[in-house]
């Protein structure tokens, strides 16, 4: 498997089904992408979009949620909640400009070690051809650089704080 270190493809796991399928996959020594940075949720449907919208903001060049199997949420029907949010989530990305295929819902049971195998290698292979995210920030040492020079600009342009007026402290009367 050829190496992209500069790729991130975060996959946010149910705890009851994706995160032990990925558990299985390294008990059996299978090899998964190096771009991959698991996540283990409680469940998919408790999974906030906003979650999804902040791992691409921060630099994750794909995210992937892995939920249980339709039909088999521990939670009745929190993977199907996460799959239409999945999809909603993805026309935004659409609407901004973005990939929409830079992020995907997949569905396995703890079983599923090598169907996981084939998932983060099927996402990574995706991710590949799409090229970095376009919200990718500089690396930190130039990203550090550009927020100490609008911190400086910003706070030369601020006026000193004034003082808050003394007020004498009011406690309540007894009942």
């Amino acid at each position: 498997m050829s190496e992209s270190p500069d790729l991130k493809i975060v996959a946010f796991c149910c705890k009851f089904c994706a995160y032990k399928a990925a558990d299985l996959a390294g008990s059996l020594r299978l090899q998964m992408p190096p771009e991959l940075r698991i996540v283990q949720v409680p469940c998919t449907g408790r999974l906030d979009m906003v979650e999804v919208l902040h791992a691409l903001e921060e630099g994750a060049d794909g995210v992937m949620t892995l939920g249980c199997m339709p039909g088999d949420c521990h939670f009745l029907q929190g993977n199907l909640r996460a799959r239409k949010r999945v999809e909603y989530v993805k026309k935004l990305l659409s609407d901004v400009g973005l990939e929409p295929e830079r992020l995907e819902m997949f569905n396995l049971s703890s079983a599923m070690g090598a169907k996981f195998v084939e998932y983060a290698v099927e996402m990574t292979e995706r991710i590949r051809k799409l090229g970095p995210s376009p919200l990718r920030r500089p690396s930190n040492a130039a990203a550090q650089g550009y927020r100490d020079d609008r911190l400086e600009s910003g706070m030369r342009n601020m006026e000193a704080p004034q003082a808050l007026p003394q007020e004498s402290t009011v406690v309540p009367a007894e009942m």
